[in-house]
């Protein structure tokens, strides 16, 4: 590769994702365009992407988009082989004889910095994605938790209502 400007561009689908085990991302798409900008010791990698990636909610489990931004920036430094050991987050190292440079794990990284923490539909019952019967078994369900406690506490045993009249005498 001369040394200058070069652009890439790449369409990030579901096969992207399959490549990666457990990943939290199991579909979307999302164009990335990369610039590579390649200098005589270094390479900065310019990474630039928007699209749409389906997670989970956490609230009634169906899945619904989030829009993704990237825009990241990656320094890649030529070095002696003696020095590989030294890759940080900020700067790559590659040996003087690679001529390769994968780039499908940063781009990855990118994708999974843009998931929220808590992955919920954006109103509950109300959006296209959101599973309306889910909620509502939800709610049933929790609804009936207090009433199974009260149940509890009426069939309490009896030695602890003696063990109560003892401790008012």
């Amino acid at each position: 590769m001369k040394i200058g400007e070069h652009q890439f561009s790449y369409e990030i689908d579901e096969r992207f994702f399959n490549e990666f085990e457990y990943s939290l991302v199991k579909t979307g798409k999302i164009k990335v365009d990369l610039t590579l900008n390649k200098l005589e010791t270094m390479l900065i990698l310019e990474f630039v992407g928007k699209g749409n990636i389906f997670l989970s909610c956490d609230r009634c489990v169906s899945d619904f988009p989030i829009e993704v931004n990237i825009k990241e920036r990656q320094i890649v430094k030529f070095t002696g082989d003696e020095n590989l050991e030294d890759n940080t987050d900020d700067i790559v190292l590659l040996g003087k004889n690679e001529h390769e440079l994968d780039v499908a794990p940063l781009i990855y990284e990118y994708i999974n910095l843009g998931v929220p923490y808590f992955n919920r539909c954006d109103e509950p019952g109300k959006t296209e994605w959101c599973d309306k019967d889910m909620l509502d078994k939800l709610e049933k369900l929790s609804n009936q938790l207090p009433e199974e406690k009260e149940e509890q506490k009426s069939e309490a045993d009896p030695r602890w209502e003696a063990l109560k009249k003892i401790n008012n005498t």
